[in-house]
């Protein structure tokens, strides 16, 4: 896996989460779907929600890949990671994600 996928596939895992979030129609859903259909939201208003739910899973997700960049802390420490595949390949060091992670979390085109 390349760096660039690594951060793709945390991307995609944020989308993922947040379509789960309002997913009223599968047969296994998840307790945050059954809250929100619960609250009886009208269009707009699970719209306002769904974007308040993507922008904290998009700080979240960000937060961790720039915590395990180095260039922010994760609890009270910072230090870089370097971060190996299960083959033992190198995907990223310190600096490799940081601008990666901006690009797909604050970038126009994902």
């Amino acid at each position: 896996m390349t760096t660039k996928e690594f951060v793709k596939n945390f991307y995609q895992e944020k989308q993922n989460i947040l379509n789960l979030c309002f997913d009223n129609q599968s047969e296994y859903r998840t307790l945050v779907s059954t809250k929100i259909e619960e609250l009886n939201l009208n269009e707009i208003q699970a719209k306002k929600l769904k974007d308040i739910i993507s922008n904290l899973l998009t700080d979240s997700f960000y937060t961790i890949l720039l915590g395990l960049d180095g260039s922010v802390s994760i609890g009270n420490s910072q230090e870089s990671f370097k971060i190996f595949d299960e083959d033992d390949n190198l995907i990223s060091e310190s600096g490799d994600l940081e601008g990666l992670a901006y690009e797909y979390f604050h970038g126009e085109d994902k």
